[in-house]
């Protein structure tokens, strides 16, 4: 080998490795998409109708990997631990901002340990009672709860979620007490509220929007400020005569920490790009989704400021940390 070629392959070794893995990495290799929730959730249901448009923008194919054990700690701690190279992902929603408040040893630092991409968009609460229930408003919902203080349970995810501080915050504003039982994720939790075991709960409406449809649930009422279009019959809470009951649940896109500014910038414009394909756009419109899409700074700073807003509703509800 000549000194000529040895310098050619050193310069092309030196630029390769000046490239991040992602640019080097053969189109073959999958990006895994860790869910800190289980199968049946909002953002199940997002991700996966999204799956499609982001392989195609992030140019690899996606896998949907659930992981919702300990209320999705479990999930958010293997995103963590992961080589930040653009490879494994997450969409999360508002339960990584309440888990500080709600759990005294986290294995990680919200945000700290993660690199925040995108909030993208936010997905309407639902209070859905079984079939059974007799109630159908807000107003005849209460009153079976005041008539039965503690004796009705309520489902969610896993304690201190977004749907069971959902839950707590509307029987606060009811001025009701009711029992929780956290599940281990949505997916069980919708099955025992359709067979009865439970008689309530506060869910993202693309989880229970066939079973709403189909008339195995029954809808008291939305936690929007306004009716929403895809459930225009279901009224809020809000003209139902509780003001104060506004609640929503967003999604965003994290990376582990220390990605590259240019991976970040990589996987933004993939985002941007999957969430306004016009399929995806269309589903999410069905599903009540409502996108808005954050870029990376908006994204950080806005973890930091739903941190301290959702310290304040903890307290608020009477949560204590476990």
């Amino acid at each position: 080998m000549t000194a000529s070629t040895t310098r050619r392959l050193m310069l092309a070794a030196a630029a390769a490795s000046a490239l991040p893995a992602w640019a080097q990495t053969p189109g073959e290799k999958t990006i895994r998409f860790v869910l800190p929730n289980a199968t049946g959730s909002g953002v199940d249901a997002i991700t996966r109708a999204a799956q499609p448009a982001l392989a195609k923008a992030l140019g690899h194919p996606v896998v949907v990997d659930n992981q919702p054990g300990a209320g999705g700690v479990l999930g958010l701690q293997q995103l963590a631990r992961s080589a930040p190279d653009g490879f494994t992902l997450s969409v999360v929603s508002n339960n990584v901002v309440i888990f500080p408040s709600v759990i005294k040893s986290l294995p990680f630092d919200m945000p700290g340990d993660f690199t925040p991409i995108a909030i993208v968009g936010s997905t309407p609460i639902v209070l859905v009672v079984n079939k059974n229930v007799p109630a159908n408003n807000s107003k005849e919902f209460v009153a079976l709860l005041k008539s039965k203080p503690g004796q009705l349970n309520f489902g969610s995810g896993g304690n201190g979620t977004i749907l069971h501080l959902a839950g707590e915050m509307f029987l606060d504003e009811a001025g009701a007490t009711a029992k929780h039982i956290p599940y281990k994720g949505v997916g069980p939790m919708v099955t025992d509220l359709i067979g009865g075991q439970i008689e309530f709960a506060t869910v993202a409406l693309p989880s229970v929007q066939q079973h709403i449809a189909s008339g195995a649930l029954k809808a008291i009422g939305v936690g929007t400020a306004q009716r929403i279009a895809a459930a225009p019959t279901v009224p809020t809470f809000v003209e139902q005569g509780l003001p104060g009951y506004v609640m929503e649940a967003w999604f965003a896109v994290l990376a582990p920490k220390g990605l590259p500014t240019a991976d970040v910038k990589r996987i933004h414009d993939a985002v941007v790009a999957a969430f306004n394909d016009p399929g995806v756009k269309e589903t999410m419109a069905k599903q009540g989704n409502t996108i808005a899409i954050s870029t990376p700074e908006q994204a950080a700073t806005a973890f930091r400021r739903e941190l301290a807003k959702y310290a304040q509703l903890v307290k608020k509800a009477g949560l204590e940390a476990n």
